[in-house]
């Protein structure tokens, strides 16, 4: 029996270390570096809505409008998509640090902008450079959180990461929000601050227990992220609930502290900072709340929190309800972390380490593409109709399409039925 058990251990060790090759990384990585692998993504995402609730001081300095702010918001995701065309193959193929530095670097440029803008040209130069950081982040950052807690601990790795992708998204204007109402120079503090955030990611990626990848993935490095044949259904059905979730939110990051000071009467960049702070943290928390259930169960509660967003919305602008636009904001928040969280435990439970970070971009890629299109279509048609119509407008599409993708996962069961 001992000698049973003796060989069964050891051809566990072999699986695990042959794991480990393919993946990079040592099998036996402390939990707590799985924790603070996932540290560089928080920091990026800080900054990555940190100027949200200082929208509205540009606007008053420099004087532009809400179309031109969802236009701003926009060059974000140009960065980000065009990133994504690129980090998550790059980061396949030479690893996860060498993708990782040069994103915080630039994170780190970003900042300096964002603290010296005087024109609308710095704020897009600001936006993309933060855009381009965040790619990086959420194909490479991702994949090494995965890496690092090795294949055992792959269900961990992709609640740890969608958790601090949204965590520090909410962060971030928490931070600006409180920062610019207390502190000298409102538009200045939060990025100093942000800096130093960077700073010790900076740290944790150069100390970060993970190698060059063994093996190498053919193909061109620059091109739109796909996932290996067989796992295309995963990833459609990670888009369909993940895309409008995030553009749900995307909506109130752009155009919410617009609605707060301009539709509702509230002028606080506290309040407008804490509103999307509560977004994030209930899309952190719901993540944590749902992680037992199963794939199928979490992406059709995530439709159905961001169509119930939608409704709320509409109820918010039609009522002029700082509440109820909260609580549209809320759920929001908890549809776009069951929407991430489906979608990346599906990739993980099905993609090859080797191919993980572009796997993790094509379903950014789905998402945010949704994201930029809508929220600046909205502000646009706000100008020309108003902030009620246009939103409303917004809310009744984005509830189409968080039907359409309930009904999709609710139609297939295959691949979506194991825990998440």
């Amino acid at each position: 029996m001992s000698e049973t058990r003796t060989a069964a251990t050891t051809a566990a060790g072999a699986r695990r270390r042959t794991a480990a090759a393919r993946t990079g990384v040592g099998p036996d990585a402390p939990l707590w570096w799985v924790w603070l692998a996932a540290w560089p993504v928080t920091a990026v995402f800080v900054l990555s809505n940190a100027a949200t609730p200082l929208y509205v001081l540009w606007q008053r300095d420099i004087g532009f409008s809400k179309g031109t702010l969802t236009v701003v918001f926009a060059f974000y995701i140009v960065g980000l998509v065009g990133s994504l065309l690129v980090s998550g193959v790059v980061s396949d193929r030479v690893g996860r640090r060498p993708v990782l530095l040069p994103a915080l670097a630039l994170a780190l440029i970003a900042c300096l902008v964002f603290t010296t803008a005087t024109s609308v040209a710095a704020l897009i130069v600001a936006r993309l450079f933060t855009g381009v950081a965040v790619g990086a982040v959420v194909s490479a950052g991702m994949a090494a959180v995965t890496d690092v807690a090795g294949p055992g601990r792959r269900r961990l790795a992709a609640l740890l990461a969608s958790c601090a992708m949204v965590f520090g998204a909410g962060l971030g204007p928490l931070l600006a929000g409180v920062l610019s109402e207390t502190a000298p120079a409102p538009t200045v503090t939060v990025f100093v601050v942000e800096a130093v955030l960077l700073a010790t990611a900076v740290l944790a990626v150069l100390r970060m227990p993970v190698r060059r990848p063994a093996a190498r993935t053919a193909g061109s490095w620059i091109r739109v992220p796909a996932v290996p044949r067989g796992n295309g259904r995963q990833l459609a059905l990670g888009i369909a609930v993940f895309a409008p979730g995030i553009t749900a939110t995307s909506f109130v990051l752009s155009l919410g502290p617009s609605l707060l000071s301009g539709l509702l009467g509230t002028t606080s960049r506290i309040v407008a900072g804490a509103m999307a702070f509560v977004m994030f943290l209930a899309a952190t928390g719901v993540q944590f709340a749902v992680q037992s259930l199963s794939r199928r169960t979490v992406l059709t509660a995530g439709a159905a929190a961001t169509t119930l967003s939608m409704v709320t919305l509409i109820v918010a602008v039609r009522t002029s309800s700082a509440p109820v636009l909260i609580a549209a904001a809320l759920l929001a928040g908890a549809g776009q972390g069951m929407g991430q969280l489906g979608g990346l435990s599906l990739l993980n439970s099905g993609v090859p380490a080797q191919r993980l970070a572009e796997a993790n971009a094509a379903l950014n890629v789905g998402g945010y593409l949704l994201a930029g299109v809508l929220p600046v279509s909205a502000g646009y048609l706000s100008d020309a109709v108003g902030l009620t119509n246009g939103a409303t407008v917004f809310a009744v599409v984005l509830m189409a399409l968080a039907v359409s993708g309930g009904l999709v996962v609710r139609a297939t069961r295959r691949q979506v039925t194991d825990p998440a």
